[in-house]
This record gives structure tokens, sequence and C-alpha cells, in this order.
């Protein structure tokens, strides 16, 4: 079966580049005095090359240059080097001169050949912008005349007006194409992905800008962006083997913004279906973070929990849990794997014995402790009308699963404990003794407008006597909130210093992720998740990067 290698390492090591350099970049900037980087344009020009039917293709819209002048270490400069090595080539000599505000990427088919037969081989295709085509010409044939000299057979070509100049020498999944072309350097792993690119350009009806999903997606793009993705979703799944049943959303866009505190990575996921709205919209953060302790690392807060199982955002994450794991295991579940362990050792099923009667405002937050493998929990919502009865349904769940309900003081504050009562014989030959141990399974208990359910006793205390460092006062948490829009459906704040490790045992991909993107993950401070807008047809989100200075 013909591998998935391509582009001599080339197309590889310039889509690394691209990524890391972006990465590499981003940090820089905001550990220095704030400069405005924006692009002149927020649409990828390169698009007009790449086939409507293209699975990805994502754009830098700023010169690397730039970018590299944040980098006062020169990590990004000793990058671009060590990739360019083994060709031979001199960045500053040889790219430099010619390359503009563009490098595009994009997995441009599924099977170059589209025969089954030999197995799948898809096209990938990259675009550099130049305002000196004779000096990018010159760099093409300096490239691969240095491929000569490695023992490389060259063929050139005229098609469509365009001199294609590719290696015959290798295996089709090692190959190299180029051609300068209408503004930009193309190269791509296979000539026939070269010829499809031009006639992309002479027949605007087969290239993306043709396209309606992505008319419709650009159209989201905020200003000033200096990346976008754009993602056919259905062939994202097909590519990477995913299982995509009847999917709701059919593309996504996303953009990266800058602003003086992080990164906001902007997602459009876009459909033609009609998606009930959802009603929960917040123009401000919940009052119950106010009894959120700081300790916490990961936080979660809205309003409606009732409301979960509608609207694009619910419909948004089926699709996706469904397409990543093929049965519908829930990734968020796993995030808040003690809920999930309460779910499953005392038979209460969260969507029903819980978010069917939280209908006022909620926070739900885990709180790591040193020395102990689990996070504790401790989960907030308004007393509304609807909730005395739903505590009266989990204190009967609780008895039912052989748990005792008891009524003690903790520091004046009256607390209901679902204990488990246990007997431990104390040996005697003539006079044993029994002692009785109580082993909390879940507290509960009511302060001002406010219930509060928490996993011990050392949680709910920590909230009735830290009312002065509350969680709505954290100076990284409100820098985060004031980059999202508002209103918004809530958030999801992980604060990666305190939830890293939980976040990587439960997605364990994130630590190869991390080695690649290395210096961003050492100086990460915290992510922070929101959808604010579902709108006809289109579902939008971000998630706020804060990183450190």
């Amino acid at each position: 079966m013909t591998t998935q290698r391509s582009l001599s390492g080339f197309v590889i090591a310039g889509a690394i580049a691209l990524i890391v350099a972006a990465i590499a970049s981003f940090y820089w900037f905001f550990a220095k005095s704030p400069v405005n980087l924006v692009a002149s344009t927020s649409q990828s020009s390169a698009a007009v090359f790449v086939s409507k039917l293209a699975p990805v293709t994502v754009s830098l819209l700023v010169n690397p240059d730039r970018l590299e002048s944040f980098d006062s270490s020169g990590e990004l400069s000793k990058l671009k080097n060590s990739l360019l090595t083994k060709s031979g080539i001199d960045y500053k000599q040889d790219i430099q001169p010619w390359l503009k505000d563009e490098i595009t990427l994009a997995v441009t088919t599924l099977d170059i050949d589209r025969d089954p037969e030999n197995g799948k081989q898809p096209g990938y295709l990259m675009a550099l912008a130049t305002d000196k085509p004779q000096k990018s010409q010159e760099f093409l044939q300096l490239l691969f005349s240095k491929r000569v000299l490695a023992g490389a057979n060259l063929e050139t070509e005229e098609f469509e007006g365009a001199k294609i100049i590719y290696d015959s020498s290798l295996a089709e999944s090692d190959s190299l194409a180029g051609a300068v072309v209408d503004g930009f350097v193309l190269f791509a792993n296979n000539p026939k992905v070269l010829r499809d690119a031009i006639n992309n350009v002479q027949a605007p009806d087969l290239n993306l800008l043709s396209s309606p999903q992505y008319q419709k997606a650009t159209q989201q793009l905020p200003k000033g962006s200096v990346a976008a993705a754009f993602l056919n979703l259905p062939l994202v799944a097909q590519w990477q083997g995913l299982n995509l049943p009847q999917p709701t959303y059919d593309s996504e866009i996303v953009a990266l913004t800058l602003n003086s505190k992080g990164i906001l990575a902007e997602t459009n996921f876009l459909t033609n279906l009609e998606i009930e709205p959802t009603s929960s919209q917040l123009s401000k953060p919940v009052g119950a973070l106010q009894y959120i302790p700081t300790s916490a690392g990961l936080v979660i807060s809205g309003s409606h929990l009732d409301n979960l199982g509608n609207g694009g955002l619910a419909k948004l994450w089926s699709q996706a849990k469904t397409a990543i794991s093929g049965s519908g295991t829930d990734l968020m579940a796993r995030l808040v794997q003690p809920l999930a362990d309460v779910q499953s050792q005392q038979g209460i099923d969260l969507k029903q014995d819980v978010f069917s009667w939280v209908q006022g405002e909620y926070a739900l937050a885990l709180v790591p402790r040193v020395g102990q493998a689990n996070p504790d929990w401790i989960f907030v919502t308004e007393k509304v009308e609807s909730v005395p009865e739903g505590i009266a349904r989990l204190d009967a769940i609780a008895s039912s699963s052989g748990l005792s309900t008891n009524t003690i003081t903790l520091d004046k504050q009256k607390v209901a404990a679902w204990t488990e009562l246990t007997t431990a014989k104390t040996d005697s030959k003539n006079n044993p003794s029994f002692t009785v141990e109580a082993k909390v399974k879940g507290v509960h208990t009511t302060l001002g407008n406010y219930e509060f359910f928490a996993s011990d006793l050392e949680t709910i205390y920590e909230v009735v006597n830290n009312k002065d460092k509350s969680f709505s006062n954290n100076r990284n948490f409100q820098d985060s909130i004031a980059a999202i829009p508002q209103p918004n459906q809530g958030y999801i704040y992980v604060d990666w210093t305190k939830s890293q490790n939980l976040v990587e045992q439960q997605i364990p991909v994130l630590k190869l992720i991390e080695v690649v993107g290395k210096p961003f993950f050492e100086n990460l401070r915290s992510l922070t998740f929101s959808s604010y807008g579902d709108e006809a047809g289109t579902l939008k989100g971000g998630v706020f990067l804060q990183l450190t200075r």
C-alpha cells in the first residue's frame, strides 16, 4: 500500500514550520511589549488553487519575518534553519527576498489517482506568496538543481502557461513538484496535484472560492486574523478514518486573533440544517462563581443544564464525540471523571437526576489536592423552584444505595452528608469491642440563594470559610473572559498549571502534541472555552489561550 509520506520533507517541514512558528511567535509577542500585529487580509488568496472538495486548508496570513521580530531568543530562526539544512537552502538568502504575507497548506484530495485498489495517497499543496516572480523562479531552479546533485532525475513540462518542475526518480509518495503561478510559489507531492491546482484557477467553479460553505465561512472571519483554517468536516473524518454518521455540521472555519492578554481561536461551525437556538445566553458571569474556591483547576459555569441536550452546541458535541470515539464516548465526562464515578457508583443518572432540575445558573469545579490522584469536586446551583424536589430525589437515591443521610454541623453550617457506615472489630478473647466508622460519599448544604454539593467535608468547609477568596475574583479568569464576546453560554476554564496532569491522563494524545509545541505549552497559563452564538446555520465559539509573560 502507498504510504502517506510526501513532498520529500519540504512540504511537511513547511507545515511543521508554520505551526511551530505561529506557536513560538505568539509566545514572544505576548512576552514583549504589545505591537499591532495584524494581517492585511483575513482571507487566503491561495484559495483559488485549492479544490472546493479539499478536506483541510490552513493559512498563515502574515509574513514569518514579522513573527520572528518578536523572537528575541532566536528560536524561530534556528527552527527555520534546521528545517532547511538537508535541502541546502538558506532561508535568508534564498527565500526571504521574495516571500510575501501568506503561506497556505492544503490537503487537496484524499487520493490523487482516485484508485482505491492501490491504496490512498492524499494530495498536498503548499503555496507561498511572492512579489518577485523572477526571484521565485530562480529559487525553484536552485532547489531542484541541488536535488539533481543528490541523484534526482528532473522533468519539466508546460501546463496552461506554467512551467512545472518535478522529480521523477522517486516513488510518488516521496515526489516533489514545483511551479510559480500567479504570484505564488507552489509545491506539491505529485505533478498531478499542481496540474489540478492550475486548473482550479482556470475553472473558478472548481476552486474553494466557489464553495458556498467556504463563502459563508469566510464572512464570519474576524478582521485582523493572523491565521485561518477551513475544514470540510465529512472529508476530514473520511481522511482520518473517523465515523461520522449523518453530521449536523458540514464545515468549520477557525481564525486566530491576538490581543494584549493572549490568543483567541474563534471557530464557526456551519450547517444547512435548521438548528434550535440555545435559550440560555448570559450577559455576565454567573453569580455561582463567587462560591468556587480559588484553588480550583477546572471550572464550568453557565445556566439551564436542563436545556443541555438542545440547540446547536449539543448537536456539535454529539457529532464530535461520535467521530472521535466511534462509540459516542463523552470526552467531557472523562475530564470530569469524579462526577462520572459518582454516576456509576451511586446509581445517579446525571442527566435525569441532576441536570433536569438545574434551571438556574450553576458552576462546577474540580479542586486538585497534593498527594491525591483524583481531584475533589464541588457543584453549585441557584435555588429555584425545582431544586428542593431534585435534592429530595438525590437523597432517596443515596438511601436506596445503602447510604445514610445525616445532618451535621460544620463550623455553624448545617450540612447533609451521605455516609457509608462500616464496623471494625477490636480483637479480644473475652470482651470484643466494635467501632462504627462513617465514610463520607458526598455532602450538600444551602448557603444564601445557592445549593452546594461536594465530594467531601473539606471542600464544603473551604467554600464556607473562604468567601473573600472566590474564583470570580481570579485575575487570570477575569482577563480570559474579557477577550470572549458577550452574551454567551458560559465558560469552561482550565488552569493549565493546576490541571495539566488531569487533562493529560484523560487525553493521552496531548502528551505527543506537547512535545511538538513545547515552547507553547511551557508558557500556557490557562484555556477558556465559550460558545457565544448559534444563529441560523452557524454555531460560533472560541478558545482563549492565556500565556505567561
